[in-house]
């Protein structure tokens, strides 16, 4: 199984692996089959843009470095009755979101990786909130590299599944004023949650928004929230694949994110999900299939040979880019 952009899709060779879903849950296409071209074009209109497919150079690859997609699902429906909330004026469902935050906290410390599935894989209607719960997820792998206790943790969760909250509430000033403002009302929150909304697009070197913070005024968790922001947008909205992602983000270190904060990022993501095809130094061509210790040194299996081999054994042996097939 491998996750792969739509337009990449080939009928011929590909089928799917996990089924499609809509905003209700409903299962739009079964796993197990393949996808029709018209069903290709009704999915492009939806804005889904990424599948899993089963296919022979795939095979064996089980993609378990991913949170489960019932538990995915379950997250993404909790924001939505919660951001539903917000624009209706009504009560947060607290109890469900922190019964939530514990649990993405959980699947985080149990994990040695997570990587997130692309917000666009599913349908438009789904994609802020499926974004939150990755950024949730990114910013707390970033908080375990940090050391931060069980109760910190949860913090960073609900801030960050909170991050673009102002997006939902009316009004022309910025939206994450929009959310601090209202987050800093909800007595059963931390104010912490508050500043991360107000302050995940304040940059280091005092060029961001709202209010033009640098580095040593910008709170950590605001600093980890900001990160895994970016990082989840540059993957799902705009389709950069995760090493050239990373990429990007190094970049910007000392710019948009602190040194410090780049570095450990860096060393908490994984560059290559399993299923992506590289180019390797020795100019053969392999397939990326699970990733055991080492974030950017996985396993590999070579195309033409099928051997496999940990890269983390292979020092001399390095990815040197992303192979097409």
């Amino acid at each position: 199984m491998r996750l792969i952009l739509l337009e990449d899709y080939d009928e011929r060779t590909m089928e799917l692996a996990r089924p499609i879903y809509d905003r209700h849950r409903r299962v739009l296409l079964a796993a197990g089959r393949k996808i029709h071209p018209k069903y290709v074009e009704r999915l492009k209109q939806m804005d889904i843009r990424y599948v899993f497919v089963e296919d022979a150079v795939s095979e064996g690859i089980t993609l378990e470095e991913l949170l489960d997609m019932p538990s995915w699902m379950d997250a993404i429906e909790v924001v939505q009755q919660s951001f539903d909330a917000v624009r209706k004026r009504e009560q947060l469902p607290l109890r469900l979101l922190f019964k939530l935050a514990v649990k993405l906290v959980d699947e985080v410390k149990k994990r040695k990786v997570l990587a997130i599935i692309p917000a666009t894989s599913l349908e438009v209607e789904a994609q802020p909130y499926a974004h939150a719960v990755n950024v949730a997820l990114l910013a707390l792998q970033l908080g375990k590299k940090l050391h931060l206790n069980d109760l910190q943790l949860r913090d960073v969760a609900l801030g960050s599944l909170f991050h673009d909250v102002g997006k939902e509430i009316e009004g022309e000033e910025h939206h994450a004023v929009k959310g601090f403002e209202y987050l800093r009302k909800e007595r059963e929150l931390s104010l912490l949650c508050a500043h991360m909304a107000y302050q995940h697009h304040e940059h280091a070197d005092g060029s961001g928004m709202p209010r033009g913070l640098k580095e040593t005024n910008i709170h950590l968790y605001a600093q980890i929230c900001a990160i895994a922001n970016e990082y989840e947008n540059l993957i799902s909205a705009e389709f950069v694949p995760p090493h050239e992602a990373l990429e990007i983000i190094m970049a910007r270190s000392g710019i948009r994110y602190s040194q410090h904060i780049v570095r450990l990022f860096v060393e908490t993501i994984p560059a290559y999900l399993p299923g992506t095809m590289v180019k390797m130094s020795d100019g053969r061509n392999a397939i990326v299939t699970k990733i055991v210790e080492h974030m950017q040194r996985p396993y590999v299996r070579y195309t033409d040979t099928r051997e496999e081999i940990a890269l983390a054994d292979h020092p001399s042996l390095l990815i040197v880019g992303q192979a097409i097939l």
